[in-house]
Protein backbone atom coordinates (compact mmCIF):
# COMPACT_ATOMS: atom_id res chain seq x y z
CA UNK A 1 0.00 0.00 0.00
CA UNK A 2 1.33 3.68 -0.95
CA UNK A 3 1.97 5.85 1.80
CA UNK A 4 -0.30 9.02 0.65
CA UNK A 5 1.59 12.05 -0.61
CA UNK A 6 -0.09 14.85 0.80
CA UNK A 7 1.12 14.13 4.46
CA UNK A 8 3.51 16.71 6.25
CA UNK A 9 7.18 16.10 6.48
CA UNK A 10 8.73 15.58 9.76
CA UNK A 11 10.42 19.16 9.58
CA UNK A 12 6.69 20.36 8.62
CA UNK A 13 5.05 18.67 11.68
CA UNK A 14 8.50 20.17 13.74
CA UNK A 15 7.48 23.38 13.05
CA UNK A 16 3.26 22.99 13.24
CA UNK A 17 3.78 21.31 16.81
CA UNK A 18 6.41 24.38 17.66
CA UNK A 19 3.61 26.49 16.50
CA UNK A 20 0.22 25.16 17.99
CA UNK A 21 2.66 24.95 21.16
CA UNK A 22 2.75 28.55 21.60
CA UNK A 23 -0.03 29.40 20.59
CA UNK A 24 -1.97 27.41 22.83
CA UNK A 25 0.42 28.67 25.91
CA UNK A 26 -0.32 32.44 24.38
CA UNK A 27 -4.05 32.28 23.38
CA UNK A 28 -6.69 31.00 25.76
CA UNK A 29 -9.49 31.00 23.26
CA UNK A 30 -7.27 28.68 21.11
CA UNK A 31 -6.32 26.08 24.26
CA UNK A 32 -9.79 26.42 25.43
CA UNK A 33 -10.71 24.69 21.43
CA UNK A 34 -7.94 22.09 21.40
CA UNK A 35 -9.31 21.17 24.86
CA UNK A 36 -12.11 20.60 23.70
CA UNK A 37 -11.06 18.88 21.07
CA UNK A 38 -12.74 21.02 18.39
CA UNK A 39 -9.28 21.87 17.21
CA UNK A 40 -7.48 18.04 15.58
CA UNK A 41 -4.62 17.45 13.22
CA UNK A 42 -5.32 17.62 9.53
CA UNK A 43 -5.87 13.68 8.76
CA UNK A 44 -4.98 12.72 5.23
CA UNK A 45 -8.07 11.97 2.82
CA UNK A 46 -8.96 8.21 3.63
CA UNK A 47 -11.15 5.29 2.02
CA UNK A 48 -14.82 6.05 2.78
CA UNK A 49 -15.35 3.93 5.58
CA UNK A 50 -17.95 1.31 5.80
CA UNK A 51 -21.44 2.61 7.33
CA UNK A 52 -21.39 2.92 10.88
CA UNK A 53 -24.13 2.88 13.73
CA UNK A 54 -24.88 6.27 14.38
CA UNK A 55 -22.83 7.85 17.27
CA UNK A 56 -24.46 9.07 20.74
CA UNK A 57 -24.12 12.42 20.51
CA UNK A 58 -21.09 13.78 22.86
CA UNK A 59 -21.83 15.52 26.51
CA UNK A 60 -21.63 19.33 26.14
CA UNK A 61 -18.21 20.38 27.75
CA UNK A 62 -18.83 21.80 31.41
CA UNK A 63 -18.13 25.39 31.88
CA UNK A 64 -15.32 26.29 33.32
CA UNK A 65 -13.38 29.88 33.51
CA UNK A 66 -10.57 30.51 30.93
CA UNK A 67 -7.81 31.42 32.43
CA UNK A 68 -5.72 34.41 30.80
CA UNK A 69 -2.70 33.18 29.16
CA UNK A 70 0.34 35.63 29.53
CA UNK A 71 2.67 35.53 26.72
CA UNK A 72 5.86 35.23 29.10
CA UNK A 73 6.27 31.90 29.88
CA UNK A 74 6.08 31.17 25.57
CA UNK A 75 8.40 34.04 24.88
CA UNK A 76 10.57 32.70 27.47
CA UNK A 77 10.93 28.81 26.78
CA UNK A 78 11.29 30.45 22.70
CA UNK A 79 14.52 32.40 24.34
CA UNK A 80 16.04 29.13 26.12
CA UNK A 81 15.11 27.04 22.79
CA UNK A 82 16.61 30.22 20.56
CA UNK A 83 20.02 29.79 22.84
CA UNK A 84 20.14 26.19 23.57
CA UNK A 85 19.18 24.88 19.79
CA UNK A 86 19.14 28.24 17.57
CA UNK A 87 15.64 26.82 16.63
CA UNK A 88 14.64 30.16 14.92
CA UNK A 89 17.87 30.35 12.94
CA UNK A 90 16.82 26.60 11.77
CA UNK A 91 13.17 27.05 11.14
CA UNK A 92 13.51 30.41 9.86
CA UNK A 93 16.11 28.46 6.95
CA UNK A 94 15.77 27.48 3.87
CA UNK A 95 16.86 24.25 3.81
CA UNK A 96 15.70 23.17 0.34
CA UNK A 97 18.84 24.09 -1.07
CA UNK A 98 21.16 22.23 1.46
CA UNK A 99 21.41 18.49 1.08
CA UNK A 100 19.95 15.52 3.15
CA UNK A 101 23.05 15.04 4.92
CA UNK A 102 23.58 18.67 5.73
CA UNK A 103 19.86 18.89 7.42
CA UNK A 104 20.71 15.97 9.31
CA UNK A 105 23.72 17.41 10.95
CA UNK A 106 22.01 20.67 11.55
CA UNK A 107 19.15 18.48 13.02
CA UNK A 108 21.16 16.66 15.26
CA UNK A 109 22.29 20.10 16.85
CA UNK A 110 18.52 21.66 17.30
CA UNK A 111 17.59 18.16 18.68
CA UNK A 112 20.37 18.01 21.26
CA UNK A 113 19.88 21.69 22.01
CA UNK A 114 15.71 21.11 22.77
CA UNK A 115 16.67 17.52 24.18
CA UNK A 116 18.60 20.02 26.65
CA UNK A 117 16.51 22.48 27.64
CA UNK A 118 13.42 19.77 28.30
CA UNK A 119 15.92 18.17 30.53
CA UNK A 120 16.75 21.11 32.09
CA UNK A 121 13.51 23.25 32.37
CA UNK A 122 10.69 20.57 32.92
CA UNK A 123 10.00 17.32 33.97
CA UNK A 124 7.95 15.11 31.51
CA UNK A 125 6.19 11.76 32.01
CA UNK A 126 4.14 9.75 30.27
CA UNK A 127 0.32 10.49 30.14
CA UNK A 128 -0.26 6.46 30.03
CA UNK A 129 2.18 3.87 31.89
CA UNK A 130 1.49 0.87 29.61
CA UNK A 131 3.71 0.17 26.13
CA UNK A 132 2.45 1.33 23.00
CA UNK A 133 0.57 -1.27 21.48
CA UNK A 134 -0.94 -2.62 24.16
CA UNK A 135 -4.61 -3.18 24.18
CA UNK A 136 -6.28 -1.62 27.00
CA UNK A 137 -10.25 -0.49 28.16
CA UNK A 138 -10.88 2.89 29.20
CA UNK A 139 -13.98 3.00 31.59
CA UNK A 140 -16.88 5.20 31.86
CA UNK A 141 -15.92 8.45 33.19
CA UNK A 142 -12.13 8.27 31.52
CA UNK A 143 -10.30 11.47 31.10
CA UNK A 144 -11.57 12.84 28.06
CA UNK A 145 -8.32 15.70 28.21
CA UNK A 146 -5.56 13.27 29.05
CA UNK A 147 -6.66 10.50 26.17
CA UNK A 148 -8.05 11.26 22.50
CA UNK A 149 -10.05 8.39 20.79
CA UNK A 150 -9.34 7.96 17.83
CA UNK A 151 -10.27 5.80 14.59
CA UNK A 152 -14.21 4.72 14.47
CA UNK A 153 -15.18 6.50 17.95
CA UNK A 154 -19.12 5.36 18.36
CA UNK A 155 -21.07 4.34 21.55
CA UNK A 156 -20.21 5.18 25.10
CA UNK A 157 -17.81 3.90 27.53
CA UNK A 158 -16.02 1.38 28.06
CA UNK A 159 -14.17 1.89 25.11
CA UNK A 160 -10.91 -0.85 24.09
CA UNK A 161 -8.74 0.16 21.80
CA UNK A 162 -5.02 -0.11 21.14
CA UNK A 163 -2.58 2.45 22.84
CA UNK A 164 -0.61 4.25 19.91
CA UNK A 165 0.70 6.69 21.53
CA UNK A 166 1.24 7.33 25.23
CA UNK A 167 1.00 11.39 25.15
CA UNK A 168 3.16 12.97 27.80
CA UNK A 169 2.23 15.72 30.87
CA UNK A 170 4.82 18.14 32.46
CA UNK A 171 4.90 16.93 36.33
CA UNK A 172 7.00 19.84 36.89
CA UNK A 173 8.35 23.30 35.16
CA UNK A 174 11.15 25.39 36.21
CA UNK A 175 11.96 28.10 34.34
CA UNK A 176 13.87 30.99 35.19
CA UNK A 177 12.46 33.88 36.85
CA UNK A 178 12.44 36.93 35.54
CA UNK A 179 13.67 40.85 36.15
CA UNK A 180 10.76 43.08 36.48
CA UNK A 181 11.58 44.99 33.61
CA UNK A 182 13.56 41.99 31.25
CA UNK A 183 11.56 42.70 28.06
CA UNK A 184 10.21 38.62 26.95
CA UNK A 185 9.84 40.31 23.25
CA UNK A 186 13.17 40.27 22.66
CA UNK A 187 13.93 36.04 22.30
CA UNK A 188 17.48 36.75 21.35
CA UNK A 189 19.55 39.63 21.46
CA UNK A 190 21.21 40.85 17.82
CA UNK A 191 24.57 40.44 18.34
CA UNK A 192 27.48 42.97 17.11
CA UNK A 193 31.05 41.78 16.87
CA UNK A 194 33.39 44.28 17.48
Amino acid sequence: MSQPTNLPSFWSRLSLAFGAFFKTLGDAEFAARVRDDQVGPIAAPAPAPAPAPKPAPAPAPASAPLRIATPDAALQLLGLLQREARLIDFANENITVYADADIGAAARLVHEGCARVLREHFTIEPVRGELEGTRITLPEGFDAASVRLTGNVVGKAPFTGTLSHRGWRARDVRLPQLADKHDASVIAPAEVEL
